[in-house]
């Protein structure tokens, strides 16, 4: 089960199958099932997750009880709650959307791997750099987007997700409610199917 991991590897770095089968034994499968919750808030995460297929997502709940989802993860999407990096409990939840098959990492798994496999190291900077860039951007977006400019953006960054994902939580990560939402959607169908 660990194929698609490398072959996604391979396209991102030059690792060789030898290379691979070195750093491997420190990852394991695991299915989820679907509404599983995965991590508490307060809880002291040890570990990343790499999709091979299903769903999760990362998010937190306010004290009136609003959920304000920070990340979805889809096939080959990471997710990691960066807390336990620095020993800290959870700021957030982790659950399964679905059923879903993901690959377990210890936190530290690409640094010990980069110190095995140097080719790892470009893709760790690269992980980082792009996950502060998508936190950047998405800050900014809840910051001074219109509703239909963070919606577009959504499908930008999701794009098979529209009909994977309840209403609910596409407007939960968007900052606005479902009747909001309802009427984006309906505003662009009619400004892109107007006859």
């Amino acid at each position: 089960m660990l194929e698609p991991f490398k072959e996604y590897l391979q396209k991102k770095v030059a690792i060789t199958d030898e290379q691979f089968d070195l750093i491997s034994h420190k990852l394991k499968v695991k299915t989820f099932s679907k509404n599983e919750m995965i991590l508490m808030k307060g809880d002291f995460s040890t570990q990343g997750f790499f999709v091979l297929n299903g769903l999760l997502r990362s998010y937190s709940i306010d004290a009136k009880g609003k959920t304000h989802i920070i990340q979805f993860a889809p096939e080959q999407w990471w997710l990691s709650e960066r807390n336990g990096h620095f020993n800290e409990p959870s700021d957030f939840f982790i659950d399964a959307i679905e059923s879903t098959q993901a690959i377990l990492m210890p936190k530290d798994f690409i640094n010990e791997a980069a110190e095995i496999v140097p080719c790892m190291n470009p893709l760790n900077s690269t992980m980082l750099n792009n996950a502060i860039r998508f936190m950047q951007k998405r800050i900014n977006m809840l910051l001074s987007a219109t509703a239909e400019e963070r919606y577009l953006d959504f499908i930008k960054l999701y794009p098979n997700l529209t009909l994977r994902v309840p209403q609910w939580m596409i407007a939960s990560y968007l900052g606005i409610t479902p009747e909001s939402l309802s009427r984006v959607r309906k505003d662009l169908a009619h400004k892109h199917f107007q006859p």
